[in-house]
């Protein structure tokens, strides 16, 4: 009896230290992140490209598709801040409503490619030999062409529009977290709590995803935080090369190839989209790098 009684305390705190240990790991994540200003910075950004991008229908002080031609080239100023463009639109309103749209087309692509990554990434890394070779193999292919001129082919074949857009951005992106995933399934997979998990009878899917995932997330989170920056820069110049989102819809790409040939009569109008574009894809970036140095300790700042 006394031994059994001395035994319950340890039992107990070692479950005690297994369910506190998520939560001091992101405790841990959040104080190394604090102390980034970096990251803070590009957090801040997005957060505010984030309620813009949700709000900004109730503050945009015109409608951003009406034209009037009475109004083109209107200097910033007090009636319009960002000046207007050739057409009489008012830019400060497009640019906020372009938030909405290059946010949710980088959100909506990394989804597709996240997804289709991660599976065919667990499948790779998990079965190895000829399934292995097939699937990277061909990732292979796709990654040998330079992704903007993937994307425009997959323009080409599926046509133009937003929806469009996001699936051709997001299926160029598929190697990548491929490749990411496979590499860290292949550093994990032969541990003892992967075999110990194969050997009590544990299906393979269940293998992947509840045993072998949960510790990759870290490379995976990052990855996606900076394919965000890069779906939307490709998103621009898709739009730029009018091949995206198409008018008359407010889009920042779409925006500086419109306003290519005033430079020099109205730079306003290519700076302001060329700021916003900017300012989102250099945020995503501080915010990945931050989430990098936060998740992995060999980056992380004693």
């Amino acid at each position: 009896m006394t031994k059994k009684k001395a035994e319950q305390p340890t039992e107990s705190s070692q479950a005690a230290v297994v369910l506190e240990k998520p939560e001091s790991q992101l405790k841990e994540m959040w104080e190394s992140l604090s102390e980034d200003k970096a990251a803070i910075t590009g957090l801040v950004v997005i957060t505010f490209l984030a309620l813009l991008a949700i709000f900004g229908p109730l503050i945009m002080p015109y409608d951003p598709n009406f034209s009037d031609m009475t109004k083109s080239f209107v200097q910033p100023g007090a009636e319009h801040w960002f000046g207007t463009d050739q057409l009489g639109r008012d830019i400060f309103s497009r640019i906020i409503a372009g938030t909405r749209i290059s946010l949710t087309v980088g959100l909506s692509a990394v989804a597709i490619s996240l997804t289709v990554g991660v599976v065919l990434g667990s499948i790779a890394g998990y079965s190895g030999g000829k399934t292995d070779t097939i699937i990277m193999r061909f990732m292979d292919m796709m990654l040998a062409i330079p992704s903007i001129l993937l994307a425009i082919a997959f323009m080409a074949a599926l046509g133009k529009g937003i929806d469009k857009a996001v699936i051709a951005i997001g299926l160029v992106s598929i190697p990548e977290y491929a490749r990411i995933v496979r590499g860290c399934i292949l550093s994990v997979k032969e541990n003892d709590y992967v075999q110990a998990a194969r050997v009590i009878g544990n299906k393979n899917s269940r293998i992947i995803f509840k045993h072998i995932l949960p510790n990759v997330l870290s490379s995976i989170v990052v990855r996606a935080t900076l394919g965000i920056s890069t779906a939307v820069l490709d998103t621009a110049a898709l739009g730029f090369l009018g091949l995206g989102v198409q008018p008359p819809a407010a889009e920042w790409g779409d925006m500086l190839g419109r306003a290519r040939g005033f430079i020099f009569t109205a730079p306003y109008t290519l700076i302001f989209p060329g700021i916003a574009i900017t300012l989102t894809v250099l945020a995503f970036n501080l915010l990945g790098d931050g989430l990098r140095d936060a998740l992995d300790p060999k980056f992380r700042k004693n």
